[in-house]
This record gives structure tokens, C-alpha cells and sequence, in this order.
């Protein structure tokens, strides 16, 4: 019998994947990265002076382009199958990332005259520079008793379609109207593959405000927020909605040509990064979440039954497995967050230290880290250093530390920081289960597990939870080839739900990071005084982190020239 293959594409913050799957066992035959040439545009504008304002993050898609030239011909080169063999393309992406494009599907900051218009690139999922239009959606929504609110923890984030559409009306009116459609990156991309111009279901319900029987928020609402945006579904958002593992359309013979693969190759509707995680990690029953670990940390749950609680980033029917109800939650700075404090405020003496052992910053932290008891510090943070997502769902929000003496050294603040990143999903799960929402079973996917087992045991103990890691250590990737997989369908060899897929396609690591009741006891403690910090400066109780910003701003846009 013929192997079958699946080309998973997981699109990161900072690079592209491209893993070729055995579909019959899920074995990862090959796999290749391409950095963005861009990067993540956070500065200025590439090849201008024009400065970008804070809390912007951009990016060139051409990037993306790029991503499928190098990293698909490489896998496939380095592995030797038959292109013949491929029978299903999935795409995961980082969400919500989103472009205005013209009626032939090219990107605005494509063309001559909008090169050094900000607002033609692509909007970073951690693009924050929306937040005034998302609490005016928020106010709104609440003035109306607008019925979609509840199923987004009572607000929307600045990170998602309507907040970052309605930013570049308000200040790039131009790009506005010029654009024919404003898009998620994800489905862009299945555009370019495919020629079929499909919206993904999992991308507009946690991003755009969809729901399956719904639909998008009314015309009415959107004309309450602003006159213009009367008609912003109707004119920006068209595109058929197709649910997961449906096929978003097949390969065009240019794109086969261009990648080194069959023409007529089924294409899958595309996911969010974290939402494919979770299928690649295995977890597709009722209580199952996952915790997506990298630069920021995601958690899906899996639950048969919609219940609405505060905070939490969305809950759509189908939007992780078809049959189940997917909810989102998420912090978005946690791999970020223990980099900024390694290239930031770690002292020399440290990276000398580490480069004489042979080993990374991180890792020599990490070592004399672990040597600490929990408590030992004396030191409590709060893990805002990119805002807060859930449950708060504030960007304004900033980063606290709290019990620095002329004693504290820097193995200290990175244990907390690490402490602190681990109360914070702990508050999601309380939050989750305090609204009626079982969590049974914790798994792990990403890059933090597999680089970092303090912060695995911490996890374990501060959440007082088992907490399992996924086998493959690139589940997203892997998760969308079981979405083309399942795309191709059995007619083609693939699979005809995700749930065969994932258990044939997916696994468990027999080790397992179980709590140490001692520590567990200490954190307990501190969590309450996490809680008390939480409750303090994020709900209005001590404003002050926001009048920080409000006078960085000021001073900012005085010393601008």
C-alpha cells in the first residue's frame, strides 16, 4: 500500500514550519524553517524613516510567501518522496493577524503608493495599538445588551478584526476604502494556494465576532459604533465561512509548480496556531485543555456545553473539534517575557558565567533557579509585561515585581518571573471552573516544555495538577497536516473526522510533570497574594500602571519630531 503524506504549515511570530506527516502514524518525516526576512516590524517601516507609534507590531507578507518557496520545496527535497504522495495541505496561523487587500487578493502595502502607509501592512496578533477601539466596541456592546458579548468574557481585545479595521478607518481612511476585503493572514494565504477566496470558521468566531448561527454582529451595531461602519461585514468581510477540516479548495497548477507538488492537492481551511495545538497534541474529548507554550501561552478547553464566563477569549461551537464547544483563554507574554529579562536585565557577569558552563542564559537561570524553594525569593509578579488577555482582557495593563532588596539577584526575578506566569494560568483554570467548565486533564505543547522543566514542575505544582506534554514538540505544525489530512478525506487515503485523524496521527510522552505537595502548600499562599495584586491593579482599584502609559504617551509625542 501506497504511504500517504500531509504538509502541516505553521506560521509563528517569527518564522514559518513546514513538517511533511505520515498520516497512517503521525511519523515526522521532515521539517523546515524559514525565518522572516521583516521579522516583526515594531520600529520603523522597512526601507523608509517612517517611525512606528507604540504598541504597533507589523509584518511584509511577502514573508509568508516566502515561507511556502523555501520551506516546502526543502522538505520535500530532503526527504525524497513522491510529491505524487502528498494528499493534503494545512495552514495554521497566529491570529489575530490581519491585512487589507485589493479586489484581486494582493496586499495594499504591496503596491507603489501605500509603501509607507503603516496601515497597509499586515496587523500583528500583538499589534495593541487598536485599544481605544476596542473599549468604544466594548462600551457599545454593553449600551446595546449586545448578545455576543457574553460569549467573549464580557469584552473584546484590541488584538481582533473589528478593533484593528475600525483603527486603520479612523486613521488611514484611504487604505480603508481602497481595500476590497481585510483579511486574516491565515485565510490569505489558503487564497494564494488556492484561489478560493474561503473564511475560516475557527478565525472569524474567536476573532470577528462570528457565531454559527448568528452570524456577525448587526448592521445596527456596527452603524452605533461609527456611521461608516454600516456595512464593514458586507463590504469587508465577504468570503464564503467553512468549518474545520473542510476543504478551503485544491492547489493551483502555478502554486504546485512554484512548491513541487501535485496540482489539485486538497487545501484545508485554515486555524489559528493554538486551535491546531490542540488536535496536535491529541485533545479532542470534553475537558481536555491544552496549554500552547511559546512566545505567548494559549489554553483551549474542550467542553459539550457553552457556558459564559468573564475573561475568557471566546467560546465557539466547532472552533477546536467539530461536535465540541472551544473555549480560548490566553496570556500573551510568557516565552516573551522570560526573554526580555535575559536580554534586558540580566548582568554580564551572568552571560560570563553561562558561556564558561557551555550553556545558554536561560539555562544557567534555570539551573541556579531550581536550587530556590518556593517562597525563597521573597520576591511576587505580576505577568503583564504585554497586558493582560485573560481574565482581565486589558492591554494596557503593564508588569509588577514586587520585594526587591539590595539582596535580590537575577536567578531570583527569573524564578519569579517564571512563578508568575504559572499564577496566571492558574487564574484562567479557577476562572474556567468557577463558571461551571470542567478542566480534567492538562497537556502541554510547544517550545517552553521541551526547554524549560523548571517551569514545567512549577506549573505543576502552583496549579496543583498533573500536567501531561504532547509527544510531538511541534504540534501546531503537526495539528494542521491532520487538518489537510482530513481535508483530502478517505476517497484520497486521509481521514474522515479530526478525532480518527488525531488518535491515529497523535501521542502523549510517558513522563509527566506531577505537583510536589510541599511546594504546592507554599504556592497556595503566594497565589492569594497574587490574587490580591490582580484584583488591585487590574480592576481600577490603583490606576497607576495606566497613568504611566498615559504620560509615556504624552512625553513620547513631545519629544517626536
Amino acid at each position: 500500500m501506497t504511504k500517504k503524506y500531509a504538509i502541516g504549515i505553521d506560521y509563528g511570530t517569527e518564522s514559518g514550519r513546514v513538517l511533511l506527516v505520515d498520516i497512517e502514524n503521525g511519523e515526522e518525516i521532515a521539517a523546515h524553517v524559514t525565518r522572516y526576512p521583516h521579522g516583526v516590524i515594531d520600529e520603523r517601516l522597512p526601507n523608509s524613516d517612517i517611525v512606528l507609534e507604540p504598541d504597533w507590531a507589523l509584518q511584509q507578507p511577502d514573508d509568508y510567501l516566502a515561507v511556502l518557496r523555501h520551506s516546502v520545496p526543502a522538505v520535500l527535497q530532503s526527504s525524497g518522496i513522491d510529491p505524487k504522495q502528498v494528499i493534503g495541505i494545512g495552514i495554521d496561523f497566529t491570529a489575530c493577524t490581519v491585512l487589507p487587500v485589493d479586489e484581486k487578493g494582493e496586499p495594499l502595502c504591496f503596491q507603489e503608493e501605500f509603501r509607507n502607509e503603516p496601515h497597509a501592512y499586515v496587523k500583528l496578533w500583538k499589534h495593541h495599538a487598536a485599544q481605544e477601539e476596542a473599549n468604544r466596541i466594548n462600551e457599545t456592546a454593553e449600551r446595546l445588551e449586545a448578545s455576543f458579548l457574553s460569549r467573549y468574557g464580557g469584552k473584546t481585545s484590541s488584538e481582533w478584526m473589528v478593533a484593528k479595521a475600525w483603527q486603520i478607518l479612523n486613521e488611514a481612511p484611504v487604505i480603508y476604502d481602497r481595500a476590497d476585503r481585510i483579511m486574516e493572514a491565515a485565510d490569505w494565504v489558503v487564497l494564494q494556494l488556492t484561489s478560493s477566496s474561503i473564511r475560516s470558521s475557527c478565525c472569524a468566531g474567536y476573532k470577528a465576532l462570528w457565531h454559527k448561527t448568528e452570524g456577525y454582529p448587526s448592521k445596527d451595531f456596527f452603524q452605533a459604533l461609527d456611521p461608516r461602519l454600516e456595512n464593514f461585514v458586507e463590504t469587508k468581510l465577504q468570503g464564503e465561512i467553512c468549518t474545520l477540516g473542510s476543504k478551503a479548495g485544491e492547489l493551483t497548477a502555478e502554486w504546485a509548480a512554484l512548491l513541487g507538488l501535485e496540482p489539485g492537492t486538497a487545501v484545508a481551511v485554515g486555524i489559528i496556531d493554538a486551535h491546531a495545538g490542540a488536535a496536535g497534541s491529541g485533545a479532542v474529548h470534553a475537558g481536555q485543555m491544552v496549554m500552547a507554550m511559546g512566545t505567548s501561552l494559549c489554553h483551549m478547553l474542550l467542553s459539550d456545553k457553552e457556558i459564559h464566563a468573564e475573561g475568557i477569549c471566546g467560546v465557539v461551537e466547532d472552533g477546536i473539534v467539530p461536535g465540541l464547544f472551544g473555549y480560548e483563554a490566553g496570556q500573551p507574554a510568557v516565552g516573551d517575557l522570560f526573554g526580555w529579562f535575559v536580554e534586558q536585565g540580566v548582568p554580564d557577569y551572568v552571560k560570563v558565567e553561562a558561556a564558561r558552563e557551555g550553556i545558554s542564559v536561560h539555562a544557567y537561570l534555570e539551573k541556579l533557579a531550581r536550587e530556590l524553594k518556593p517562597g525563597q525569593t521573597g520576591l511576587l509578579a505580576l505577568d503583564w509585561w504585554n497586558g493582560n488577555r485573560s481574565v482581565l482582557v486589558d492591554a494596557d495593563l503593564s508588569g509588577l515585581l514586587v520585594g526587591m532588596t539590595l539582596q535580590t539577584k537575577p536567578q531570583d526575578i527569573y524564578r519569579c518571573l517564571l512563578e508568575a506566569a504559572a499564577f496566571g494560568t492558574r487564574k484562567i483554570i479557577e476562572t474556567f471552573e468557577q463558571a461551571g467548565v470542567k478542566v480534567n486533564e492538562l497537556i502541554a505543547c510547544g517550545g517552553l516544555p521541551e526547554r524549560n522543566r523548571l517551569l514545567m514542575q512549577i506549573f505543576a505544582d502552583v496549579t496543583g495538577r498533573e500536567i501531561k506534554v504532547a509527544d510531538s514538540t511541534q504540534t501546531t505544525a503537526l495539528g494542521a497536516a491532520i487538518f489537510g489530512a482530513v481535508a483530502a478525506g478517505a476517497e484520497r487515503g486521509g481521514y474522515e473526522s479530526i478525532v480518527e485523524a488525531a488518535s491515529r496521527m497523535t501521542r502523549v510522552r510517558q513522563e509527566s510533570y506531577k505537583p510536589n505537595l510541599e511546594h504546592s502548600y507554599v504556592y497556595d499562599e503566594l497565589y492569594m497574594e497574587y490574587n490580591r495584586l490582580h484584583e488591585l491593579f487590574g480592576r481600577g482599584g490603583f490606576d497607576v500602571m495606566k497613568a504611566l502609559k498615559r504620560i509615556q504617551l504624552k512625553q513620547e509625542e513631545l519629544a517626536s519630531p
